[in-house]
């Protein structure tokens, strides 16, 4: 909203600073800066608040270090790092972009339907919350919307270009360049990487792609999303991990936003995404303020009512910027975490198929249970995830030049 009311101010009594706010860089570092207030600063209350309603944690017994520590902790947390993103987004991005209103619905449809779960494990005393099959529907209908938008809507375009960038006597000449249907995305790791969506799915008609390339935007939200929330296991894991994917995605954002570098790295332009700049930003804000009072020993828990929103909205970004492709190496803890429990469960039920006992892989899972099991301190397992993090953020960010 400051957005456009400075972008008016400019416009119509071009009084000095006023054109600031055109400035993606300027605006992302202010919602950075107040997605980070509202978190320390008014978590404390958000906190107690929760404290309040007896919204507590409930731990089931997993014979855990530390484990019954927890107990009454407050969960819900969430509901800071929704308000962190949201609040931000609505002040300094241009809530017009059609990424934008992707974005700010994807927030708090999942955000809404994890605080359903929450609610329920909470107040309603049911350990098992919100109902699979229910989560599984909320999220199809946000895939829905997300891939249907992406196929159909006429502000998603990507611009591809024809001619390189040209520097003559000081003078730089810009590419030419034409919009085409934004259903391409980039393959990483190889040097001609673009792959159309409609001529892979084509050859099962056109009528059917459209149908095909939402069903593949639905298994990325679901996945991604219950990744997060796998991944929230221990105190600082989802939200630090969650910061250091955001601030990736904001560098691809970022470039793939101005023609000339992404003409110079090879990368789609796409047209109007700086917004997600602004988005990212006040997204890492919130995770990292979060950390606030979620680091070990955490005195909130960000619960399904932060996890299902941070997955979702981590899936959306890469779709909307074409890096689904990527998510692998950019999610990579996630990735680690979900497939440590397909693992354990698969073994499980192959090895008392076959010797009439269930055999276990891990000594626990999600992944980070292992660790925990095997007497690792709660905070040395989050660290070391960061840092793993840190390392899937390179190999993604490595992907700029190496093909």
């Amino acid at each position: 909203m400051l957005y456009h009311l400075f972008d008016y101010i400019d416009k119509m009594f071009n009084l000095p600073g006023a054109g600031v706010f055109q400035y993606t860089t300027f605006r992302a570092a202010m919602a950075a800066v107040f997605s980070l207030m509202i978190t320390i600063i008014f978590g404390k209350a958000i906190i107690d608040w929760i404290r309040r309603q007896q919204i507590g944690e409930t731990v089931r017994e997993l014979g855990l270090q530390g484990q019954n520590e927890k107990k009454g902790t407050p969960t819900m947390g969430g509901l800071m790092i929704m308000a962190a993103i949201v609040i931000p987004t609505l002040l300094f991005a241009d809530i017009y972009n059609i990424y934008i209103i992707l974005l700010l619905v994807t927030t708090v449809w999942l955000g809404g339907i994890g605080f359903l779960d929450d609610y329920i494990k909470v107040f309603r005393k049911n350990k098992e919350g919100l109902a699979g099959r229910f989560k599984i529907i909320g999220q199809i209908v946000i895939g829905i919307v997300v891939g249907a938008t992406l196929y159909f809507h006429e502000d998603v375009v990507v611009r591809e270009f024809y001619n390189p960038i040209s520097i003559e006597e000081g003078v730089v000449e810009l590419p030419a360049f034409e919009d085409v249907k934004a259903t391409k995305t980039t393959i990483p790791f190889l040097k001609n990487n673009d792959l159309d969506y409609e001529v892979v799915l084509g050859f099962l008609g056109e009528d059917v792609t459209p149908f095909l390339y939402i069903l593949l935007v639905i298994f990325i939200i679901t996945a991604v999303s219950n990744g997060a929330n796998i991944t929230d296991g221990i105190d600082g894991l989802a939200a630090g991990t969650s910061a250091i994917i955001g601030l990736t995605i904001a560098i691809f954002a970022y470039i793939s936003s101005n023609a000339i570098f992404a003409d110079y790295l090879n990368l789609m332009f796409i047209p109007k995404s700086e917004e997600l700049v602004i988005f990212c930003a006040a997204f890492v804000g919130a995770c990292v303020g979060f950390l606030w009072y979620n680091a070990y020993p955490a005195q909130v828990f960000m619960g399904d009512t932060g996890s299902l929103m941070i997955g979702g909205v981590i899936a959306v970004l890469s779709l909307t910027l074409r890096k689904e492709l990527l998510l692998p190496a950019i999610c990579g803890i996630f990735l680690i975490e979900i497939l440590s429990v397909m693992i354990q469960v698969s073994y499980f039920k192959y090895s008392k198929s076959k010797y009439g006992e269930g055999r276990r892989v891990f000594l626990m899972s999600p992944l980070h249970h292992h660790y925990q099991k095997k007497n690792i301190p709660e905070a040395k397992i989050t660290t070391r995830f960061w840092i793993l993090g840190i390392l899937f953020a390179i190999i993604a960010l490595s992907t700029l030049k190496l093909r």
